[in-house]
C-alpha cells in the first residue's frame, strides 16, 4: 500500500521542489542584475567610458546576460539575465531584469 502512494506522491514532491528552486535561481540573478546595473548607473553618472561602464555590469551580471545603456540627461542601465533553466516550463515571464537610472553628477558627459 505505501508502496503505490509514494509512486503518486514522489512526482509532486519532485515538481514542487524543482519549481522553488527555479524561484530561487530567479530571485538570487534578479538581485545580481540589481546589483550590476547600480554599479554601472554609478560609474556612468561619474562620467566613466562607455566601455567601462558597460564591464561594469557584465562583470556583476549572471552569465550570458544583456547590458542597455542610454544617456541623454540622466543614464539608465538596463540588466537582463536568461531565464533559470526550469523557468522556461513555468507560467508566467521569469527572466529577471533591472532598470536603474541615475542623473549625471558633472551635468553632462560626452558619451561616444
Amino acid at each position: 500500500m505505501v508502496t503505490a502512494e509514494l509512486a503518486l506522491a514522489l512526482p509532486a514532491v519532485v515538481v514542487v521542489l524543482a519549481t522553488a528552486i527555479t524561484v530561487f535561481l530567479a530571485a538570487a540573478a534578479q538581485l545580481r542584475c540589481l546589483d550590476a546595473a547600480a554599479a554601472a548607473a554609478r560609474a556612468a553618472a561619474r562620467c566613466d567610458s562607455r566601455s567601462a561602464v558597460l564591464e561594469v555590469a557584465r562583470r556583476g551580471a549572471p552569465v550570458g546576460s544583456e547590458v542597455q545603456l542610454t544617456a541623454d540627461r540622466a543614464v539608465a542601465v538596463t540588466v537582463t539575465a536568461p531565464s533559470p533553466a526550469l523557468g522556461r516550463w513555468l507560467p508566467g515571464s521569469l527572466r529577471p531584469s533591472a532598470t536603474v537610472v541615475a542623473s549625471l553628477e558633472s551635468g553632462s558627459c560626452a558619451r561616444a
